[in-house]
């Protein structure tokens, strides 16, 4: 139990870092009672205990409200790290076992998996997912990289880079001295 509040204590600040910049008590207060971002974290976290207790039909149940109440579908054997931010939540689906790393953020619509369960994608941390994207197979996304609106990335794409177009072209960023995450 103190680790399922210690992830939603931990989410809750990165979201809060995220939106707003700051982690301040009313920063925190407005993404926990506000953000659909926070509540689909927060019920993947109560997912994630359930297979913890072997509790599967909570976490069935949990799946289910997700996806109908948030538009968010998110699979079993998902692993997200700490301050995944759904910018717009509906239509995206992340598959399989991937695995997100921490404070990744989505802007819509995307897909993460594969059609022919020959891998899923590992996302690591500080990546952002323009609106539309796809990442297909058995892929590596790397630390602080972009991934452009429309994407669909089929290659491992290396740390600081953008990847833009179908399929992907991969480009190191221009800003990656400039940006601090």
């Amino acid at each position: 139990m103190k680790t399922l509040i210690g992830a939603l204590i931990s989410d809750a600040v990165e979201m809060a870092k995220a939106a707003t910049g700051t982690s301040d008590a009313k920063s925190l207060a407005k993404v926990v009672l506000t953000s659909d971002s926070y509540r689909i974290t927060a019920l993947n976290r109560a997912r994630e205990a359930a297979i913890a207790f072997h509790i599967p039909l909570l976490n069935h149940v949990l799946r289910v409200a997700q996806t109908a109440v948030m538009g968010i579908e998110i699979g079993r054997d998902v692993t997200l790290g700490k301050g995944v931010y759904f910018v717009h939540s509906l239509g995206i689906v992340i598959g399989g076992d991937a695995r997100i790393g921490d404070r990744v953020r989505f802007y819509g619509n995307n897909t993460v998996g594969t059609a022919k369960d020959n891998g899923y994608p590992v996302i690591e941390d500080d990546v952002w997912i323009g609106a539309g994207a796809r990442i297909l197979g058995p892929v590596r996304i790397g630390a602080r990289s972009r991934i452009g609106a429309n994407a669909v990335v089929l290659q491992d794409v290396p740390p600081d880079s953008v990847a833009v177009g179908i399929p992907a072209r991969i480009f190191p960023r221009k800003d990656q001295d400039e940006v601090a995450l």
